[in-house]
């Protein structure tokens, strides 16, 4: 139904109809808390591959990204060697980071992202954003194939990629995804979750800003169009891209 076509009641019909929704979306909270709850108790595997990184002090091990918390959060942010700019997409996730770690910072939690790039490669960028977040590079290391987010030419041709736990579809080697671990008192880190494509969606804040409104999220193609957040001035509305989170 288009929002010109909508129906338009009196109040206290329109009241009667909110209440009814009402118990939905009650129903929707207990299942929704159900799930938090189920992935919270998935079973965790141990973290023994001395995975690298590189930052602006040089480089670390993952460990170090935990900070002095005990919950480490690491967004897959699309953004290859040789890329001048991120992934669209990306960037309308990281967008909520800064505002986020206000926040997760004190309550035990580091929230950081990782590309594949060289760590330099993507230092102009991150400046024309204006984003503070902690972004590191995992370039010669083999953490974004373990975790499902950089797929290789091999892979593509003989049809073994694998992406959000299923075959991949399409021709990209740089996908966006988020894994969650934690470390033990004893320093032991644990892979404890990871979720991509439209896994992705609990991050955006502005679609839920969006799904309250009359046209909800209004798009033909899911993040067609989201422009880095500098762009939207000399970007005609509706103009369509490509995004890898259809899924």
């Amino acid at each position: 139904m288009s929002v010109t076509e909508h129906p338009v009641v009196s109040r206290e019909q329109w009241l009667q109809a909110r209440k009814q929704h009402l118990i939905h979306e009650k129903a929707f909270t207990r299942q929704r808390d159900q799930l938090s709850a189920e992935r919270r108790a998935l079973p965790w595997v141990k973290i023994d591959k001395p995975y690298q990184f590189h930052g602006p002090d040089g480089p670390l091990g993952l460990a170090d990204l935990f900070g002095d918390h005990s919950q480490l959060l690491v967004y897959h942010f699309m953004f290859a060697e040789g890329w001048e700019e991120g992934c669209k997409g990306c960037s309308f996730v990281a967008d909520h980071f800064d505002g986020a770690n206000q926040h997760l910072a004190h309550h035990d939690v580091a929230l950081v992202a990782i590309s594949h790039a060289p760590y330099a490669e993507f230092q102009t960028f991150r400046q024309r954003m204006g984003w503070h977040f902690d972004w590191y590079s995992s370039a010669g290391d083999d953490f974004n194939q373990d975790f499902g987010v950089s797929l290789s030419t091999e892979q593509l041709a003989q049809g073994t990629a694998s992406y959000n736990y299923e075959q991949a579809s399409g021709d990209e080697q740089e996908l966006p995804g988020l894994s969650v671990f934690y470390r033990n008192p004893q320093g032991e880190i644990f892979h404890t979750y990871s979720t991509y494509a439209r896994g992705l969606d609990l991050l955006l804040g502005a679609y839920n800003f969006l799904d309250l409104t009359p046209k909800g999220r209004n798009e033909e193609q899911i993040m067609g169009w989201v422009r880095h957040h500098d762009r939207y001035q000399a970007t005609p509305q509706g103009k369509s891209s490509s995004c890898c989170c259809d899924d």
